[in-house]
């Protein structure tokens, strides 16, 4: 009986060392395999250091949905998709394209608002002449007046109302948690404004082909077979795709 109280009480007396093992370890380090541990006060510096890399690194991975976010690539995108089903090809162009495609003339509709984050903000910042703050803020203020520029009325408001926040008086005054949502919001209904007029000629040659069909007796014959090929012969007599590019691109303001 003596063995097993003494075994049920070993757990309770490595807790009660514990402390002092740690003070030990604090004041002389533990070497394990040539490798030396040390559990003292950490240096200032070296802690501050080590958030700004852990912060930097949480950036990175949010990238992605900072770019889908605060830029013009929502709406690029989901025109290019629109405008591949209204041709009737579900992987042509593949999603690498279409994609690649997006993110170019992403950087091309934003640069001025680039350039601007780099001149107030990115390069001070690297001369010194701006702290980690002031640059965040001076780098963030040309994409809020991009959102706010292409942002509807209605679609603010209604974000305002569902953050049950008092109506803003002035840009200022518009979080960002408001304008970002409702920024996405118009972008959507501006791109499927743009698909749905994309998608008119195409239907048009679609209704056009099964009429000929219907008309000529062949009903088993599938009009997606013939529409298909004269929807790519016309999208390509008409340079369709810097047509589209080039109203898509000018959309934005």
């Amino acid at each position: 009986m003596d063995k097993a109280r003494l075994w049920r009480r070993a757990p309770l007396v490595l807790l009660c060392l514990l402390p002092l093992g740690a003070a030990w370890a604090a004041s002389s380090g533990v070497s394990l395999g040539g490798i030396e541990i040390r559990t003292g006060s950490a240096n200032p510096d070296q802690v501050s250091s080590g958030l700004k890399i852990l912060l930097g690194l949480t950036v990175l991975s949010l990238v992605p949905a900072i770019l889908v976010s605060i830029t013009s690539f929502v709406r690029i995108v989901v025109v290019l998709s629109m405008l591949r089903h209204a041709m009737g090809m579900q992987e042509t162009p593949p999603n690498t394209v279409l994609l690649s495609l997006a993110l170019f003339l992403t950087l091309f509709s934003m640069n001025p608002v680039l350039e601007e984050a780099n001149r107030t903000a990115f390069q001070p910042y690297l001369k010194n002449q701006l702290t980690t703050e002031q640059a965040l803020e001076r780098g963030f203020k040309p994409f809020r007046e991009f959102m706010v520029r292409q942002t509807r009325e209605a679609d603010l408001a209604l974000m305002v109302e569902l953050s049950r926040s008092p109506t803003p008086k002035s840009i200022d005054d518009i979080s960002n948690v408001q304008l970002i949502p409702a920024f996405m919001l118009s972008e959507l209904k501006t791109a499927f404004q743009i698909g749905f007029v994309i998608f008119l000629p195409f239907l048009l040659v679609d209704l056009v082909v099964s009429a000929i069909l219907m008309a000529l007796g062949m009903m088993m014959v599938p009009p997606v077979t013939i529409a298909l090929p004269v929807k790519i012969l016309m999208f390509v007599l008409i340079d369709g795709w810097n047509l589209v590019v080039r109203a898509l691109m000018g959309t934005f303001h």
